[in-house]
Parts: C-alpha cells; sequence; structure tokens
C-alpha cells in the first residue's frame, strides 16, 4: 500500500532529529540547538528563567500542537522516538488504552513545583532527562528507561499518553486541534486493523472514534485501512452540548487544588535543596549553588559536550552536575557547556564572557614547589606567576580554571565561590 504522505514527512523529521539527538548525547557535537526545542526545558526557562527566546520556542511548539496535534511526540522528544524504535520489536500492538485520570494530578505536581521555584519534580518525570541521563549511564536514568521499555512492550506508548507530563499537557490542547485523525464513518467498516497498529491505543473501531488527546500523531494509521477511512484533517464538526459532568468538575476542581499546593511545596522544596550543599565547583554560568540547584534537569547534556571531561553526574554529595578538577581542568577557549545547557541552568555566555568569569578561587601557594614554573605556564589569565624567586598571586586576575592544580600534583587547592562573576 502507498505510504501516505504526512506520515513519510513526520517519518523523516523523526529520523532526522534522532540522528541529532544520538550525535550530541554522544558528544560528538551539539548540532542547530535542536534541544533549545524540547517542551520540558523551555518550560522551566520561562517559569524560573524568562527569556522570550524560550517564550517563542515554547509558542511554536504550543501552536504547532493546536494546529496539527501532538506531533512534538513523535517527531521532536528523544525518548517518543527511542520508544518507537524499541516498539519495532514488537509483534502487535497492546490494543485500546484507558485515559488514566492520575496523570492530570501529575502535571498539576509537576508544574506546580516548576511555579514555586525548582525544577525538582520536573527532573523526576520529564523524558528529556531521562533520555539524557541514561545516555550518559546514569543509574537512575538507565533504571527509568527500562521500566519505560518493558512499558512498551506490555502496554505500548503508555509512558506517553498517561504518565509523560509534557504529553499530558499537549494532549490536553490535542484535544482542540484543527488537524485530528478521525474514522470515516460512511467507510470505516469496523474491521480493526487501525486500532491493532495503534501504539497509543486511542482508536475504537467499534465506535469509530479516536481519541485525539491521547494520540502521538504517529500516522501509522493512515498506512493500512484498506478503505482509507481513517483521515488526518479537518474533521467533520459534531454538534457539542455544554454538559458538564459531575466527575469532570471534581477532576478539575481536584487538579487545581494539587497545583497550588505543589507551588506551595515547590518554594519550600527550593529553600531545602538551597541550603543543603555548600562548597561546591559548578560549570561556567551556573551563577550560584542556589540557582542552579533548582534549574538543573540533570539532562547531561554538558557532560558529554565537556572536552577534558570534568563535569560530572549528580551523586550524593550534590543532587545536579558539578566540576571535578581531581584529573583535568576547565579548557581557557571552551564554552561548549554553556552553549549545550537548553534548560537555562547554565547562563549562555560567548567565549570572551567565559573567560572573564571565576567559577572558582584557588589557595595561592606561599612557597617554590618542584612543579611550580609549570602551574605559572599553565595558567592562562597569568594570575600567578613568579617574582623576585617568590611565588605570587593576583586575585583579581584567577578565574579558578584549575590549569594549575592539576599541574601541581596536590600542592595547590581549589574551592568553590559563592557566586560566579566576571574579574
Amino acid at each position: 500500500m502507498k505510504k501516505n504522505i504526512f506520515y513519510k514527512i513526520r517519518v523523516i523529521i523523526a529520523i532526522c532529529v534522532g540522528i541529532l539527538a544520538a550525535a550530541a548525547f554522544a558528544g560528538l557535537f551539539y548540532p542547530i540547538k535542536i534541544f533549545d526545542m524540547q517542551a520540558g526545558a523551555l518550560l522551566q526557562r520561562v517559569f524560573i528563567n524568562f527569556s522570550l527566546t524560550a517564550l517563542a520556542l515554547l509558542l511554536f511548539i504550543l501552536i504547532a500542537t493546536l494546529l496539527f496535534g501532538r506531533v512534538y511526540c513523535s517527531t521532536l522528544c528523544p525518548l517518543g522516538l527511542f520508544q518507537e524504535l524499541v516498539g519495532l520489536f514488537k509483534k502487535k500492538s497492546s490494543g485500546k488504552q484507558k485515559n488514566m485520570f492520575f496523570k492530570y494530578f501529575i502535571v498539576a505536581a509537576v508544574f506546580g513545583t516548576l511555579a514555586g521555584g525548582t525544577v525538582y519534580a520536573l527532573r523526576l518525570a520529564e523524558p528529556y532527562t531521562y533520555f539524557g541521563s541514561a545516555f550518559t549511564l546514569s543509574a537512575v536514568g538507565i533504571i527509568a528507561v527500562l521500566a519505560i521499555v518493558v512499558a512498551v512492550f506490555m502496554k505500548d506508548r503508555f509512558f506517553c499518553t498517561n504518565i509523560c507530563p509534557v504529553g499530558a499537557a499537549l494532549g490536553l490542547i490535542s484535544k482542540f486541534s484543527v488537524k485530528k485523525i478521525y474514522l470515516q464513518k460512511d467507510a470505516c467498516i469496523s474491521c480493526g486493523i487501525c486500532e491493532k497498529i495503534c501504539p497509543a491505543g486511542c482508536i475504537d473501531s467499534k465506535e469509530k472514534s479516536v481519541s485525539n488527546e491521547t494520540c502521538i500523531k504517529c500516522l501509522k494509521c493512515l498506512n493500512v485501512c484498506n478503505k482509507n477511512a481513517v483521515k488526518y484533517g479537518c474533521a467533520p464538526k459534531k454538534e457539542v452540548k455544554f454538559d458538564p459532568k459531575r466527575r469532570s468538575l471534581i477532576l478539575a476542581a481536584s487538579t487545581i487544588a494539587v497545583f497550588a499546593a505543589a507551588a506551595k511545596a515547590g518554594a519550600v522544596i527550593k529553600k531545602v535543596i538551597s541550603g543543603k550543599f555548600s562548597d561546591v565547583i559548578l560549570p561556567p554560568g551556573a551563577i550560584n549553588e542556589e540557582r542552579f540547584a533548582n534549574k538543573c534537569l540533570n539532562c547531561n547534556l554538558c557532560v558529554k559536550v565537556c572536552p577534558t571531561r570534568i563535569i560530572k553526574k549528580a551523586d550524593k554529595n550534590y543532587g545536579v552536575v558539578s566540576i571535578d578538577y581531581n584529573k583535568n581542568f576547565c579548557e581557557y577557549d571552551c564554552n561548549k557547556c554553556s552553549a549545550a545547557c537548553p534548560a537555562g541552568a547554565l547562563k549562555k555566555i560567548s567565549l570572551e564572557e567565559k573567560k572573564l568569569l571565576r567559577i572558582a578561587m584557588i589557595s595561592p601557594p606561599t612557597e617554590i614547589f618542584e612543579e611550580f614554573n609549570a602551574c605559572t605556564n599553565a595558567c592562562p589569565t597569568k594570575a600567578l606567576t613568579l617574582s623576585d624567586g617568590n611565588p605570587a598571586f593576583d586575585p583579581m586576575k584567577c578565574i579558578g580554571c584549575g590549569a594549575c592544580v592539576v599541574t601541581s600534583a596536590g600542592n595547590i587547592k581549589i574551592y568553590g565561590t559563592k557566586e560566579q562573576k566576571r574579574v
């Protein structure tokens, strides 16, 4: 059967995004800001660190959803594309899925805490974070992705339809999208072929209906109908009567209550997280511990793009990424981590700005040691020099790159700053 043109376009875009995503997470290069299009990261940038660029990109996704449905889930989401790849190894679809009400509470809790000032809940539920952390072999990410793989084999795209907060939010918009998947009732014979191939379980062939809220717009159903009864476009208008059900009203009121409670909880969590850590060295652009701990999604993209591999993943000592100078130092002519961060946790700074940004401070040496000359040569800002046979240190020039620390074989210590500032 001839492939539908909409399906072809969707697959081509998905393949391109998948290749770019794999390349970026593998640390090969950071392509055309593709990850600046991730909905969860954009929401965090709009909520916590407002940016006109982030708002414009977020509006683009929302408008695209309003026009075409949940195309984001089938074309731009790395975890969604990964699930589609896993689904290729599954023999048949799991069939219809229920639209679970608890997903609205997940959305309210995640976005409520985000409104309260922290990405802590979003970090635990955002698909982009799961995929990134798994790609960098983080235990939490691997476990989460393995659980999603199991879910794909048991219930297809259940994570996308009933757990993912981004998917649930876009699903609510998709209910009112201009273009929808629908069954042409006079042509449909209720054979069930489209229902069997649907990974979202959103087609009811007996009722000849489609739930466009949970439909992820993979468009596979367009290629299997022998009667050409599955359509993608402007669905025939139905007579809609305002008849609010008691259950719907209770659900809406409960969701609003959860959001309000989560917003208050988010403010508390923000303070708890802020007070938990101290003396941590953070990547350039983090600004300070409080800001970074409440903004970083732990997608680990900065970990992969760092050429000297000094950015380490979250651990029990610090809940987000940080810098470790034990084996290497921060390259003076590099700002890749700042450029790669999609969530605004690392402020996007130019290379010239980065060269003048103090991210740490050394404890100045008090006497000459064997590696001292090598340390002075390694210092890119000439903050460490030799004067009249004595070590000289200019704290106004030191940016805390760690070059002298690594070269000194432990004779020079380094510690974090409360606030990253221009020297």
